[in-house]
C-alpha cells in the first residue's frame, strides 16, 4: 500500500497472508546472483518445498522494514535580481 502527501510518501510491506497473489498479480523481477548463492537458493527451495519465487518473497519480506516513510525536504528557494 502506498499513500502519499506533498511532503511525505509511506510504503506499507504488503500482508501476504490476506492477499490473493496469483500470476497476473505478480512483477517480473530479473537478478544477476553469483552461481553458488543461486544453487544454494534452489536447494533451499527445494527443501522448504517452495518455488524460487516463494523463497525470494520469503526473504525479503523478512528482511525488508513493514514501513518505509520518505520524507521530501523543504527547499527555500530566493531569488536575487536586481
Amino acid at each position: 500500500m502506498v499513500s502519499c502527501n506533498q511532503r511525505t510518501v509511506r510504503i506499507m510491506t504488503p500482508n501476504t497472508t490476506t492477499s490473493t497473489n496469483t500470476s497476473n498479480s505478480k512483477h517480473r523481477l530479473t537478478l544477476f546472483v553469483n552461481p553458488a548463492i543461486a544453487k544454494h537458493a534452489r536447494a533451499q527451495a527445494l527443501i522448504e518445498d517452495l518455488t524460487l519465487t516463494q523463497l525470494v518473497e520469503k526473504a525479503l519480506l523478512e528482511y525488508l522494514p513493514k514501513e518505509i516513510v520518505i520524507k521530501k525536504p523543504d527547499i527555500l528557494i530566493i531569488n536575487k535580481r536586481k
